[in-house]
């Protein structure tokens, strides 16, 4: 089993939507970051039901949220990479968020459609294609900004559950090898 995340009660309980997932996350992509994609599976696989569906929805989110052009290439990118679309579709589906979840799979057939058009493959995709293509960067910035609104309701439903289910999350007490 991978580590909970450590804090008190009452950060626990003040923190925002936003920063409670990401904090429930840290000690896991603490261990993952810049590593093995086989490492990063095996290390979703440990983490419960959960937690994984929390995983999965934050590495889309962390890697989609910054930009149009971030989220259009990390669309594209979790496409080709092995059980990671997969992977957050169930996680929204444990949440229970079926609008995030039918907002990403009208994403993914919008972009595909436009690969189609344009010949090529997810893996040919890349953060320069908006630059390139005025219409593509339109699209994308279109869906990035419905992007936005949806993620803050799931931030919302997810923090919801976590604050329902605070046991599979956090370990309440003191320690500072987890900062928040």
């Amino acid at each position: 089993m991978q580590p909970l995340a450590v804090m008190d009660k009452e950060t626990f309980q003040s923190l925002s939507d936003e920063a409670l997932g990401r904090a429930c996350m840290e000690p896991v992509f603490g261990q993952i970051r810049g590593k093995s994609p086989q490492l990063k599976a095996r290390v979703v696989a440990e983490l419960g039901q959960g937690r994984a569906a929390l995983c999965m929805f934050r590495v889309m989110y962390d890697h989609s949220s910054p930009s149009a052009a971030e989220f259009y290439a990390w669309i594209s990118y979790m496409q080709e990479q092995p059980g990671y679309w997969s992977g957050v579709l169930r996680g929204l589906e444990f949440f229970g968020d079926r609008i995030m979840y039918g907002f990403l799979e009208e994403t993914r057939q919008t972009f595909a459609a436009w690969n189609l058009r344009g010949g090529r493959g997810w893996e040919e995709t890349s953060l320069s294609d908006l630059e390139r293509d005025p219409e593509l960067r339109r699209i994308a910035e279109t869906l990035y900004v419905r992007f936005q609104t949806v993620a803050a309701e799931s931030l919302r439903i997810i923090a919801a559950y976590i604050r329902e289910h605070p046991q599979e999350f956090v370990r309440f007490g003191q320690d500072d090898s987890f900062p928040l």
